[in-house]
């Protein structure tokens, strides 16, 4: 098993790219300090992956390979929109997973088999080493096949030239699938039998499907001769991006080290992942989690690589045991309300004023938070975060917890609220949120941990069992500084036990005209692909 598991899953349903390790390691190489950021233009991020300019969407193919990390995403190199015939993949590569450098395009719509587009994909690392990238084409006929392409050079560690065989498509259009409705095929996986798998996307008759492909030689495939698709739904439209993520073994000593995304065997269970189409908001790129599951092997967990720490500069603390009560507000000053890292450990002295929870909130807790936002006071909360706050309070983010009775026992809501984020008119600003999955009798602190870069907002909560992630535009952050509060607004006093703030420097990060010379140090890990 190989040690440093690397995987990317792109969520259009709202959620988030993550890309996760499941540990770090310090002999990877590492970019130059980042320059400084003036001059950033308005909600351009910091720290967070995105290109020096142009389109970009969804994630593909990143690996950990001969020392780097490669990242490859949808991009349009010729413009800031999307459209069908302008995409390519977009390469950047990073020694740390905090800084990045851009090189040129890794594929580009010059074949026939791609010649509208070179849509989404996955990379693959082959026996022996070699890594292998499965994506879609859109051809001169305006149908989606799935192509291959190979490096160049194996032995160069920036795998800076793809080629494309002659030969695809290696999987052609089914006959019973659109044209259009054909995309996104997965990390292959070997099975005991021998045989290369791949699950793509498809409508089949209607039906929101994933296929199942199998080769012997990765280059010749085949539709499995299953009785049904891996899945498939009449009520998602159709589906995209899925990916098979590995998630236990037996016997497993949770070590925290993690499973090759492509093992397989009697002991070992996946957890398939899809994104729904048509759900219209659409993020990508968070900084880089480690996912791990809980102790009982059924929740998954989520953090901030610690290379992120390298970023962090000013730190302030905030007296520990100081009080809050019912409309109290304690602002964090000493560092950059825009450029944050914010840990904080919440002790409620008292459960009994919770609020009883209606059965209907457990079906649509997004609704509730938003019923139930910051400014609404309650009996255990709301206590948290205000973030990217003018001066004045007009603007501002709230993350927060909430804690609600239920039969007998408590459960805590998480939120995320965006509806003051903005003056901005046609900003869309709505609630985030859902029940962490916590005993807040038993656990002696509620924690959160908020990263704040510009126009991103990414909150941990209690240790990670809860991940949200949103955009902000407030109109105040282009001429004034962000302010940043503790505050609570239930009837219940909530002491901070700990809170923790650094101000983060500015990564490098696809910058042009940047410092982005690379040292490359190979280390001895080996090759990893989702």
């Amino acid at each position: 098993m190989a040690r440093l598991p690397l995987a990317a899953c792109a969520v259009a349903a709202a959620f988030y790219l993550c890309l996760h390790l499941a540990s770090s390691s310090s002999s990877a190489p590492r970019l130059a300090p980042a320059p400084s950021d003036g001059g950033r233009r308005a909600g351009r991020t910091a720290y967070h992956f995105q290109p020096a300019k142009n389109w970009q969407n969804d994630p593909n193919g990143p690996m950990y390979y001969n020392g780097m990390y490669h990242l490859f995403y949808q991009y349009n190199p010729h413009g800031a929109l999307w459209g069908v015939g302008n995409l390519s993949w977009g390469h950047s590569v990073s020694g740390d997973l905090v800084n990045w450098a851009a090189l040129d395009t890794a594929l580009d719509p010059t074949s026939p088999f791609d010649a509208n587009g070179c849509w989404s994909g996955s990379a693959t690392i082959l026996p022996g080493g070699t890594p292998a990238i499965l994506y879609t084409g859109i051809d001169a006929n305006g149908e989606q096949v799935q192509n291959v392409a190979f490096p160049r050079d194996p032995a160069d560690p920036l795998l800076r030239r793809w080629d494309k065989p002659g030969y695809n498509p290696v999987i052609p259009l089914p006959a019973d699938v659109p044209g259009d409705k054909f995309r996104d095929p997965s990390t292959a996986w070997l099975g005991r039998d021998g045989l290369w798998r791949v699950a793509v996307s498809a409508e089949v008759r209607g039906v929101a499907s994933t296929l199942v492909y199998r080769s012997a030689d990765f280059l010749r495939w085949e539709r499995a001769p299953a009785a049904a698709p891996l899945h498939a739904s009449r009520a998602a439209g159709m589906v995209e991006c899925p990916d098979l993520f590995p998630v236990k073994e037996e016997g497993d000593d949770g070590d925290g080290q993690g499973l090759d995304a492509s093992a397989s065997g009697a002991g070992l269970r996946h957890v398939l992942k899809l994104s729904v189409m048509d759900t219209l908001q659409d993020y990508y790129m968070t900084f880089p989690r480690k996912l791990w599951l809980d102790e009982d092997g059924k929740q998954l967990r989520q953090w901030p690589v610690e290379e992120i720490e390298t970023l962090r500069r000013k730190r302030v603390v905030l007296r520990r045991g100081t009080a809050l009560a019912t409309g109290g507000m304690n602002e964090i000053v000493g560092v950059a309300g825009s450029q944050a890292d914010v840990e904080v450990a919440f002790k409620v002295s008292s459960l009994a004023g919770a609020e009883a929870l209606d059965p209907n909130w457990l079906l649509d807790p997004q609704k509730l938070c938003g019923e139930k936002g910051a400014s609404v006071p309650g009996g255990v909360g709301p206590f948290g975060l205000i973030v990217m706050a003018s001066s004045d309070l007009r603007e501002h983010t709230a993350v927060f917890f909430r804690a609600f009775r239920y039969h007998g026992r408590y459960k805590l809501l998480m939120c995320t609220d965006l509806t003051r984020s903005s003056t901005r008119a046609g900003v869309y600003k709505p609630p985030y949120g859902g029940f962490v999955d916590v005993d807040v009798e038993e656990h002696e602190t509620i924690n959160l941990r908020t990263l704040i870069d510009h126009s991103v907002v990414e909150s941990f909560g209690a240790d990670g069992r809860m991940c949200i992630t949103a955009r902000v535009y407030p109109e105040h952050a282009e001429t004034s500084n962000n302010h940043m509060f503790v505050f609570n607004n239930g009837t219940g006093t909530v002491e901070v036990y700990k809170l923790e703030a650094w101000e983060l420097a500015a990564a490098t990060v696809n910058s042009v005209g940047g410092n982005d010379s690379l040292v490359i140090s190979k280390s001895n890990d080996q090759s990893e692909s989702y």
